[in-house]
C-alpha cells in the first residue's frame, strides 16, 4: 500500500459514502407496490454489508449522504448499524459540517467514497477520497484510491479492507473467522 494512503487510512475513524453508484450500481428499479403505485428500490451487496458491520465493531463511524430519497437506503442503513443517513441532498457540503459538528471527527479523519461529481466537492475536504471502479473520469481525479470493484459489487467491501488492514484490525476479522 503506497505509504500516504496508508497514513490516510490508519486515521479513519468516519467512512461516509454517496448511495447510488458506491452501496449500489447505480441502477434504480422500479416495482408495483399494493396499492399500485412504483416503488423505487435497490440491490446491495451482502459482502459490503458485513463488512460495514466489521467498521462499527472496531469503532468506526459510517454514514451516507445521497441526493435521492428510498426506503430501501433506510432499511440498508439500519441493517448494518450506521450512524449517518442523509438523502434528498444534492448539496452535500452542509451535511458533511453537520456531521463533523455532531460527531466531533475531523475531516482529516474522515474517508469518503463517491461515483459521481456531486461527490467530488466532499471528496475534496476529507483526509481520504476514495472513487469506485465504475466512477467518472472527473471524480477518479479527485479521488486518492481508485478502488478495482465497483459500485454495487464490493466496492464498500475494498475499502473497509484498506481501512481495517491500514489500522492492523484486518488480522483480527480473519482470526475470528479461522480464516487467516
Amino acid at each position: 500500500m503506497n505509504p500516504d494512503i496508508q497514513l490516510r487510512a490508519a486515521r479513519v475513524k468516519l467512512l461516509l459514502m454517496d448511495v447510488d453508484g458506491v452501496l449500489t450500481d447505480g441502477h434504480l428499479i422500479n416495482v408495483p407496490g399494493p396499492d399500485g403505485k412504483m416503488i423505487e428500490t435497490k440491490a446491495f451487496d451482502s459482502q459490503d454489508g458485513i463488512a460495514l458491520q466489521w467498521l462499527s465493531w472496531h469503532g468506526v463511524q459510517t454514514g451516507v449522504i445521497s441526493g435521492r430519497v428510498s426506503p430501501a437506503t433506510d432499511e440498508r442503513a439500519r441493517q448494518v448499524k450506521m450512524t449517518y443517513v442523509y438523502q434528498g441532498h444534492i448539496e452535500k457540503i452542509p451535511i458533511l459540517e453537520d456531521i463533523f459538528a455532531k460527531s466531533g471527527i475531523a475531516a482529516a479523519d474522515t474517508a469518503y467514497v463517491g461515483d459521481d461529481l456531486t461527490d467530488v466537492v466532499i471528496m475534496r475536504r476529507v483526509g481520504l477520497a476514495i472513487a469506485p471502479a465504475n466512477a467518472r473520469p472527473e471524480v477518479k481525479r479527485a479521488a486518492h484510491v481508485v478502488l478495482t470493484a465497483s459500485g454495487g459489487s464490493g466496492a464498500v467491501r475494498e475499502v473497509v479492507e484498506l481501512l481495517l488492514t491500514a489500522q492492523g484490525k484486518w488480522d483480527q476479522i480473519l482470526k475470528k473467522y479461522e480464516a487467516e
